[in-house]
């Protein structure tokens, strides 16, 4: 065993033993990834050595890099091995979306909660660094909203003109965070409520104040924008759940 892996086995063994044997095996891994002993593309020792450089059985450490891989932490490469992922934030948190898909009532409401105080910091920062190009596309998207009333088209639309402006926010992991939080799914539920009520043109409005504190490039009146907009959404669902 090498310096290095034994030094990491040391360090485990002696931490407190918490969890399941492969929730421990799973801690080692991240462990190794996030100390730098793994770097982002490195591929990993052969499931057999791993699991003896570790002390834990074959059977504990294979669950641990499937549970690993699911979350894309680590890749498998058909005939090449187990490699660590890039670490993307996009890819990491792909798996977040889940939640807002499957979740109903209040917890749906606090998602909702959590999206509009993050929307609102990625829209105020998107007025401050949001570039011609990344503002055109924002208008494509904002246009396409307003020339059309059918449901699919506007969902489509509306999640393209919110990813391009937490993209123009210019943090990545904000922006992988909405991505999971912006349901498709629940966005067509809001969608369903909203033209049954009339309330595409109030939406609309909303839409047209975010774009003008971008075209502004005025953070305060973006992020107000932006909280106003996911607000209206908040208390609709509020009211329907108390409904």
């Amino acid at each position: 065993m090498d310096e290095t892996l034994a030094k990491e086995t040391e360090s485990a063994e002696s931490a407190p033993q918490k969890g399941t044997v492969t929730q421990r095996a799973i801690e080692r891994i991240k462990a190794m990834i996030g100390e730098g002993r793994l770097e982002p593309g490195q591929r990993l020792p052969t499931e057999r050595d791993l699991a003896a450089q570790l002390g834990i059985s074959r059977s504990s450490m294979r669950e641990a890099i499937r549970a690993l891989t699911v979350l894309g932490v680590l890749e498998a490469r058909h005939g090449s091995g187990i490699y660590v992922t890039q670490l993307e934030a996009g890819d990491l948190l792909e798996t977040f979306g889940v939640v807002a898909d499957l979740s109903r009532g209040p917890r749906l409401v606090e998602l909702l909660e959590v999206r509009r105080i993050l929307e609102s910091t990625a829209t105020a920062l998107a007025a401050a660094r949001i570039t011609p190009d990344q503002l055109a596309e924002v208008e494509e998207h904002l246009a396409a909203m307003n020339a059309t009333d059918d449901p699919e088209e506007i969902i489509a639309h509306d999640l393209a003109f919110h990813r391009a402006i937490a993209l123009a926010a210019g943090n990545e992991t904000m922006a992988a965070i909405l991505e999971g939080l912006s349901s498709r799914t629940f966005r067509a539920r809001v969608w369903r409520g909203y033209q049954e009520e009339g309330a595409f043109e109030r939406t609309r409005r909303e839409h047209a104040a975010i774009h003008r504190a971008l075209v502004a490039h005025d953070p305060e009146a973006a992020r107000a924008a932006a909280a106003a907009h996911v607000g209206e959404v908040e208390e609709w669902l509020r009211s329907q759940l108390s409904a």
